[in-house]
């Protein structure tokens, strides 16, 4: 109560005895020099006489007035920089923040031609998975062996050469059983790899990429995971029962073996742009990261493991195909083909396959949808007629690449080229030397080495013309 009554009576004190006789947190003032010394202490004005004298301000207010100004014109760029929330930026907003428009549109030109390269692929990969699924029921049921008519291994792991005929060239041809099997040419002729099977997938994939939300293929991710899995220990099992056979000729080609070192290896470089590419969207992916001071270490980790599934897969899948007595060149650019459609354990792997890219395969629609009509319309869904019109483009595309031109490698590497130049290759190196140049640390050391990176981008999509 003692203490109410005191801050009651604080409370109660006019102004004039609270200066004068002020608490221990107040500043001291002389009452002599009291009203001078406050910095903003105002000449008290009548507000009703116009003809009053205006009021006048101290010496201490007009200097902290004009230091307060100065400060502020001062703090002015950073508080722009810091009102710039980048949080929600993709890959397209950081270009335009560096170059404009231009940065901007044609960001999202170089990511569309990755997407959609990737679709095309994805296409020509489940006409493929597709097709021989369907001929290993066929030939399960007709009691068929389809390696008696292709050049093979004859041993209990039989290792088929589709392209033996075909000058090396991707096989995309159906085999021809027996001319006088009428079932065998009636399903020849309904189950093509060419002609047909291409156009029965648009039947299952077109509506489903008109889907507005794609979280329900997202729950099917588990699926690549468990498709990987599942190729290491088909590898691991076909090397194991195959063994290694290799022989080392470094520039010379031999009947079954290939040189080491080629002048198309290239070819290599532009498939691998594409096969470590996630430039355009690592934003996306790494933001929703409950500890962000991990993501370096988490992308690390990332490239990592996907260096070593591509290394396993590919050095186990070289090394233990039976050479004699097929050539090495012999080896398909998708090493499933290199297996009859009899083969059981293959058979298992192309359904894994083929689900897994059914539900990834909307999700990349979704993604090339929302940057293209994100940024024309505004709206990644303006009407279904815009978005199926998309959908038409993109899998009319897959379709006629499937049916003519059914080359993984080339498309991969072609469109691997072409996005990476700009992801890979241009836009890191020139952000990063304007950052640079902006905090005034850029040397002549880091200029010559990122306008190196840039030309060895340019070199990459030129020389896969000439390959």
């Amino acid at each position: 109560m003692a203490n109410m009554n005191s801050d009651s009576r604080h409370l109660g004190t006019s102004k004039v005895d609270h200066e004068r006789d002020p608490g221990p947190m107040n500043i001291q003032f002389e009452p002599s020099d009291l009203r001078s010394k406050r910095p903003f202490y105002i000449e008290p004005t009548n507000i009703v006489n116009v003809n009053h004298v205006i009021q006048r301000v101290s010496d201490h207010a007009s200097a902290m007035n004009k230091r307060i100004h100065y400060y502020s014109r001062l703090t002015t760029p950073a508080d722009k920089a810091l009102s710039l929330d980048t949080t929600t930026w993709e890959y397209p907003d950081v270009c335009r923040h560096y170059f404009g428009s231009f940065g901007q549109w044609s960001s999202l030109l170089f990511s569309l031609v990755s997407l959609i390269g990737a679709m095309i692929v994805y296409w020509v990969l489940m006409s493929n998975f597709l097709f021989n699924t369907g001929k290993f029921i066929f030939n399960f049921i007709h009691h068929i062996n389809d390696t008696d008519t292709i050049l093979s291994t004859n041993n209990s792991n039989p290792v088929i050469c589709p392209s033996a005929g075909s000058g090396g060239h991707p096989d995309n041809s159906s085999m021809i059983f027996y001319a006088n099997d009428t079932g065998a040419q009636q399903f020849e002729k309904w189950w093509n790899k060419s002609r047909t099977v291409p156009f029965y997938l648009v039947g299952l994939l077109l509506p489903l990429l008109n889907f507005k939300s794609p979280s329900f293929f997202s729950k099917f991710n588990i699926l690549g995971t468990v498709s990987v899995l599942y190729l290491i220990f088909l590898v691991t099992f076909k090397a194991v029962r195959l063994e290694f056979h290799l022989e080392f000729h470094w520039f010379i080609p031999t009947e079954f073996f290939v040189p080491e070192i080629r002048f198309q290896f290239p070819q290599l470089t532009g498939v691998l742009t594409l096969a470590f590419f996630i430039h355009n969207c690592i934003i996306t992916l790494l933001k929703n990261n409950k500890k962000q001071e991990n993501n370096v270490r988490d992308l690390c980790i990332a490239y990592m493991l996907v260096t070593l599934t591509y290394l396993y897969i590919g050095v186990l899948v070289f090394a233990s195909f039976p050479s004699p007595p097929l050539s090495k060149d012999c080896i398909e650019q998708n090493f499933l083909d290199n297996f009859p459609s009899s083969d059981t354990l293959s058979f298992i792997a192309r359904i894994f396959l083929l689900f897994q890219m059914m539900t990834v395969y909307p999700l990349l629609g979704y993604l090339a949808r929302v940057q293209l009509l994100g940024h024309i319309f505004g709206d990644i869904y303006p009407s279904i007629f815009h978005v199926l019109i998309l959908n038409l483009i993109i899998v009319g595309a897959g379709v006629i690449m499937a049916c003519f031109y059914p080359n993984i490698g080339g498309i991969i590497r072609y469109s691997g080229a072409a996005c990476g130049l700009a992801f890979v290759f241009i836009y890191p190196s020139l952000i990063y030397i304007i950052s640079l140049h902006q905090e005034e640390r850029l040397t002549w050391p880091k200029l010559v080495f990122h306008v190196f990176i840039i030309i060895l981008g340019v070199a990459n999509l030129i020389v896969q013309f000439f390959m």
